[in-house]
């Protein structure tokens, strides 16, 4: 039987937390980078696909073929290691340290972002015929997709900052059960169906997700998006970068180990 029960794929979450801290330096980074690099082509897939059929739900339900391919390679996203590597330090594992957790971090997002950037500038060069023609119909929504997410938010001000806050927490809790679904089964078929479905979801309902807009936000200014370097820090990548972090740990790392981990007494009686 391929399904793993939730007290053992749960053991699993805080030891790959602890692996992924004791990793070397270079593996860890060449990891990131190649799943932000594979995780932008999945977004640019997913935009190519809403514009050719003219429905967006078929971008959300194929996009997932980017996240089942790195998580099946064994790279990593910052937003996974945001979830996992934290129950490391709460199980109290030897040697686990919060400066260590913050380190690990810190190389995953690099990662990431310089993965997200080669793909970036390589689509925008295809797009643009090398910077010398116009980029056509996908190239100008990729722009505009970032203008609305930076320049949008920003004219609500703080509702707006905040707006972009809840959108990031409930992306990752999606994205993280994603990465719990790779647990959840010892088989290739059932390890996909399980981190399918949810990733499917939070693309479908527009959240937002730190790693896919490293691609999408510097492709934008690449294309001529109307928008600056420190709109897309400020009005998106900080607020969804945070909100990430509280999602994933709080609504999927935390919850799964309070209750399947560290479970409560069972009642005596009952009635």
């Amino acid at each position: 039987m391929s399904y793993i029960v939730p007290s053992e794929f749960v053991t699993k979450m805080v030891d790959a937390g602890e692996s992924k801290l004791y990793m070397a330096t270079r593996d860890a980074f060449i990891r990131a980078l190649m799943a932000g690099a594979i995780l932008s082509v999945a977004a640019a897939f997913a935009v190519t696909v809403t514009l050719q059929t003219g429905y967006p739900i078929l971008g959300a339900i194929l996009f997932p073929v980017g996240f089942c391919m790195l998580y099946l390679m064994g790279y990593d996203l910052v937003t996974g290691v945001f979830m996992l590597t934290p129950l490391a330090w709460i199980d109290r594992r030897p040697g686990v340290t919060l400066s260590a957790i913050l380190k690990h971090w810190g190389v995953v997002f690099t990662g990431n972002f310089v993965g997200a950037l080669i793909v970036a500038f390589l689509l925008a060069f295809v797009y643009t015929y090398g910077f010398s023609a116009p980029a056509g119909k996908i190239g100008d929504t990729l722009a505009h997709i970032g203008e609305n997410r930076t320049l949008g938010y920003a004219a609500h001000g703080l509702a707006g900052w905040l707006t972009i806050f809840i959108r990031a927490v409930l992306c990752n809790w999606m994205v993280s059960l994603g990465v719990v679904g790779a647990m959840v089964s010892t088989s290739v078929g059932g390890k996909v169906v399980a981190m399918w479905m949810p990733i499917m979801l939070f693309f479908a309902m527009g959240f937002e997700h730190s790693v896919v807009n490293m691609f999408l936000f510097p492709t934008a200014i690449m294309l001529g998006g109307n928008f600056s370097v420190a709109d897309y820090m400020l009005w998106n990548e900080i607020p969804v970068l945070l909100g990430n972090m509280v999602g994933g740990l709080s609504m999927t790392g935390l919850a799964l180990y309070a209750t399947h981990v560290k479970t409560a007494p069972r009642k005596h009686a009952i009635g």
